[in-house]
């Protein structure tokens, strides 16, 4: 019998044949290769293949051209994938107001490389939600309505009715990783791009509160080189407007470096 230590050995795409049968069995009552072929739009070679590796593991029980269950094991092992997989959804549903086809996508793809401890934190922050008076009228209604975080919005939606952050915006400026000398530091706000750019700046690990140094400016090719920890980044002048930042202060040798 299968046992806890051979779950290392299901690889995601097994895990998805398992979540596949499970979902069949409890929505038809049977699952059938065929069913799963067209269901994971793979050829039935394929789904044989899975199936027979699935059998030897202990997790299903199948013989050629019979209908295909999962055995205690096997719907444990499924229903730890679902489980991941329902929770992520909502996450990029209902806190990231993501598209359900796109939270339905990236949900299958994190699902199988989600540890405990991220699966037990994300729990028990949807209880906070849930439970706590405040857990969703209040930030997450804050998050959802400003328009400084979401460009699609015109202005703020809350009470507050602050204008677009490029718009005559009456709260202090940030300063930029533009306006920082070489030695100086910047705790990270904001990554004020969009689209590409934003998504190449975020790629490079300019995230909300990583601390980077300027370590020179080259004003003839219009370069700010920066750090973070041990990694060295080039940027332009104009991508480095973009990262809004707090100060920190000038660095004071290698005790400095995070």
């Amino acid at each position: 019998m299968t046992t806890k230590e051979t779950a290392p050995q299901l690889t995601p795409s097994l895990e998805d044949y398992l979540e596949t049968i499970f979902e069949l069995v409890r929505d038809r009552r049977v699952a059938r290769v065929r069913d799963i072929a067209k269901a994971r739009d793979v050829k039935a070679g394929s789904v044989t293949s899975a199936l027979h590796r699935l059998s030897d593991l202990g997790l299903i029980r199948y013989e050629q051209r019979e209908y295909i269950d999962l055995t205690p094991t096997g719907s444990k092992a499924a229903l730890r994938v679902l489980s991941r997989h329902r929770l992520l959804t909502s996450f990029f549903e209902d806190i990231l107001n993501m598209a359900t086809v796109d939270a339905d996508r990236d949900a299958c793809a994190i699902e199988h490389h989600l540890s405990d401890e991220a699966m037990d934190r994300l729990t028990r922050f949807f209880e906070f939600m849930r439970s706590c008076p405040n857990g969703s009228t209040d930030f997450l209604d804050r998050f959802h309505s400003c328009a400084r975080v979401n460009p699609e919005l015109p202005t703020c939606n809350l009470a507050c009715g602050l204008p677009h952050p490029e718009e005559n915006d009456p709260q202090p400026a940030f300063a930029s990783v533009a306006d920082l000398d070489p030695g100086e530091s910047g705790s990270i706000v904001q990554v004020k791009a969009h689209g590409e750019v934003r998504q190449g700046l975020l790629d490079m690990g300019l995230l909300p509160d990583v601390i980077l140094y300027v370590d020179r400016v080259d004003l003839v090719e219009s370069t700010v080189w920066i750090r973070i920890g041990a990694a060295q980044l080039s940027v332009s002048r104009d991508q480095a407007e973009l990262v809004k930042i707090v100060r920190v202060g000038a660095e004071q040798g290698d005790d400095a470096r995070p």
